[in-house]
């Protein structure tokens, strides 16, 4: 399957070779009326009204097809050739396979040769003319509508692409090194993307119309999926692919990244064999998942861990894991799954750890019971801005459990069971840096202090193309919990928080 920047390049060349062919038959033009004899006698001028003569015609002829505005109508009539062909062969494709396109039984393989064998055989029996370069993209265009999503495809299988975004049918943007890119490609039109959108989510056993105008999904890789459809995208339906990253990140490559260094990555390692209780925290495309996913892999192999999340993106090494995914309510609006009945029901699996990829409502309250009751070394992820509104959050989900609880009385729950906060941020630059490494303490009347072991330093600014040139440095303070881990056999280099430490 050719790549985007095969398709492009084609695309290049077969613009640059039709201007090429206009341009020499204009010349030969020019080079036969210069070789025609040349009368003597003067051509009358044609009298007011009148239509011009032949002459005269072909110099306007002549002259139109040299403006750019003729060349552009010429690639204009072109492109709607071309897409009356794809609606043509897309149609007689489809007669053709009919149901076997969602037959969940055929094997993917056998499906893509089958849609291939019989397009090919479709397109030659078009009785219009096509290049190579028009074929190629005729062919991989419909492949991409029928096996794929369409025009969005080449995005999803570009791996430097991180985010798909779309904006109604005509306004693509990518993710791409954390920044926002508008893509040349679009859909056809509302019904084109609405039929890409029911592709997805049909596959997963839902469905998006104006009843249920949203809704969560993930594409067979893992990608989480969100999709919104008019009355309440005003716009046109929009569409959100978060895209899963086939091989994971490790701790050296945030290192690279320039997210952590090698004594902060040290000093988690520790944490995380001497199983301390870890939230880690930040905003929307902050990288939780990610460095969460990256701690995970400092457990021990030698221990059981039962995994919690909306929709399973965690690629634990481990040999004992037992992955749990919550599941929504049907169409008749039963059956839901939350991850607060995932997390009471993995209390009774006898794990070693719980981690939860994302704590967000009422499920709070049954963390903190786990890592209260034995359930040390559980890691989870949260929405927030700062280390202390992490701790504010939890307070805030505890409380939609519907648990008449005094505000003093949650406080105590979450000092006594939270060890260390990591929170992550992302820079205007488009990098993703953990500029908090915080310990929780201890209740100090009605206000749960924190103490920051890592702080991130941006006081060297920014370079000239605007990358930030901080990073995280220790602030010199000592966590209390260095004796907890060292009654679990894990040793702490002291060095680690010295501030002359580069």
């Amino acid at each position: 399957m050719a790549s985007l920047s095969d398709r492009l390049a084609a695309a290049r060349r077969e613009a640059a070779a039709a201007q090429d062919k206009q341009a020499a038959d204009q010349s030969g033009s020019e080079q036969a009326a210069a070789q025609a004899p040349v009368s003597t006698t003067p051509e009358p001028a044609p009298a007011a009204g009148s239509a011009p003569g032949p002459l005269s015609a072909r110099t306007a002829v002549a002259a139109s097809e040299g403006r750019p505005g003729a060349r552009r109508s010429m690639a204009a009539q072109e492109a709607d050739r071309i897409e009356e062909l794809k609606s043509s062969v897309h149609a007689e494709l489809l007669k053709q396979l009919g149901p076997h396109l969602y037959d969940a039984e055929m094997d993917q393989e056998e499906l893509d040769q089958r849609v291939r064998s019989v397009l090919s055989e479709v397109l030659a029996a078009q009785d219009r003319p096509l290049s190579a370069a028009d074929r190629s993209r005729v062919t991989q265009e419909i492949t991409d509508d029928i096996l794929g999503y369409g025009p969005i495809d080449p995005y999803l299988r570009d791996p430097e692409v991180s985010e798909v975004m779309v904006n109604g049918h005509d306004s693509v943007w990518l993710e791409l090194n954390g920044r926002l890119v508008k893509a040349e490609a679009h859909f056809s039109d509302e019904a084109h993307l609405r039929r890409t959108i029911d592709k997805i989510v049909s596959r997963i056993g839902r469905r998006v119309d104006e009843s249920s105008p949203m809704v969560d999904a993930r594409l067979p890789d893992g990608s989480r999926v969100n999709a919104i459809v008019p009355p309440l995208a005003v716009d046109g339906s929009a569409l959100t692919i978060r895209k899963f990253s086939a091989d994971p990140l490790t701790v050296q490559d945030l290192i690279n990244f320039g997210s952590l260094t090698p004594q902060t990555a040290d000093f988690l390692d520790a944490c995380i064999r001497g199983r301390l209780n870890v939230i880690v925290s930040g905003g929307t495309g902050a990288g939780k998942t990610t460095t969460l996913n990256v701690l995970s892999s400092f457990i021990p192999s030698d221990e059981r861990i039962v995994t919690i999340e909306d929709a399973a993106e965690l690629q634990l090494k481990q040999d004992h894991v037992v992955r749990l995914e919550s599941r929504p309510s049907n169409i008749e609006g039963k059956g839901e799954v939350s991850i607060r009945d995932l997390v009471r029901n993995s209390l009774r699996m006898r794990p070693d750890r719980v981690v939860v990829g994302e704590v967000r409502d009422a499920s709070a309250l049954d963390m903190l019971q786990a890592m209260n009751t034995g359930h040390d070394g559980s890691i989870c992820t949260l929405h927030s801005n700062g280390p202390r509104d992490t701790l504010a959050r939890m307070e805030t989900m505890v409380l939609m459990a519907g648990m008449d609880l005094p505000i003093r009385a949650i406080r105590e729950q979450i000092a006594s069971a939270v060890d260390l906060i990591v929170h992550q941020t992302r820079f205007k630059d488009g990098s993703r840096r953990i500029t908090h490494i915080t310990e929780v303490e201890r209740m100090e009347g009605d206000i749960i202090t924190l103490q920051d072991i890592f702080v991130f330093d941006n006081s060297a600014g920014f370079d000239e193309n605007g990358r930030v040139l901080g990073r995280l440095r220790p602030t010199g303070l000592r966590p209390t919990f260095v004796e907890k881990l060292a009654q679990s056999n894990v040793a702490v280099d002291p060095t680690l928080f010295r501030t002359e430490r580069i």
